[in-house]
């Protein structure tokens, strides 16, 4: 599955730079394939192992405060590998 996510610390002010931080390293920690851009971080792998990510990210985030937001959009699609980058490449591809 791919899917893109956001979390967002609620009542710590417009500076939230530290605990999206946080959120990120446990994502690249993780191991899976991620990207991250200015509004989603996008993360691919199997179902049990990217829900764990997006759940300690959350939990990362929490760590600042006691709300979160969080939005995310999954692509849940069985038997496929590196659909984040191969989906791109036949866009791409098509483009030329």
């Amino acid at each position: 599955m791919i899917i893109a996510f956001s979390v967002t610390p609620i009542g710590i002010g417009e500076d939230v730079a530290d605990a999206v931080t946080d959120a990120i390293r446990v994502v690249r920690e993780s191991g899976l394939p991620n990207e991250t851009d200015a509004m989603f971080t996008r993360l691919e792998g199997e179902w049990d192992e990217v829900m764990a990510v997006v759940k300690g990210a959350v939990d990362a985030v929490r760590a600042h405060t006691g709300r979160v937001s969080m939005v995310l959009k999954a692509d849940i699609r069985e038997g496929v590998t590196d659909a984040m980058t191969a989906k791109v490449k036949e866009v791409e591809r098509r483009l030329a």
